[in-house]
């Protein structure tokens, strides 16, 4: 059994419709530094905290927020504990083959995907343009 931390907030189940829960699993999956993170636990079956920073390029505290959210979310669990270094791993298999199914599917959609003006750069995911500054053409 997984040694766990305590859970700094421990919240009262959210009562949501299924569409939001479904749309918050894919969120948690649609940062690329998380989706990078479980790829990298999946391929080494564990690693540590540091380990992650150094192969993302990503600061400690970045990859500390990635792993809180990862594992409130039930993606990662903790492996082990050596001393002061904590060990990650993926807390489900299922994980790994939701991911596998999302390659497959990017096999076969990856052009239109990577040209997708609703959830590309510069859209906040929504479909909408996120605004960077104020022109004179937004007064129009």
């Amino acid at each position: 059994m997984p040694i766990a931390r305590p859970r700094i907030i421990e919240a009262p189940p959210c009562a949501l419709p299924d569409t939001e829960l479904m749309a918050r699993l894919f969120r948690v999956l649609g940062e690329a530094n998380r989706l990078r993170i479980l790829e990298l636990l999946i391929e080494e079956g564990e690693l540590h905290q540091m380990e992650l920073v150094r192969r993302l390029g990503a600061t400690q505290s970045r990859i500390s927020e990635h792993l809180a959210c990862l594992s409130w979310c039930g993606f990662v669990a903790v492996a082990r504990i050596e001393g002061r270094r904590t060990y990650y791993e993926v807390a489900d298999p299922r994980v790994a083959e939701l991911i596998g199914r999302g390659r497959d599917l990017l096999t076969d959609n990856a052009a239109e995907i990577g040209c997708c003006r609703i959830v590309g750069p510069g859209t906040d995911g929504g479909g909408r343009h996120a605004r960077t500054t104020s022109t004179s053409a937004d007064a129009l």
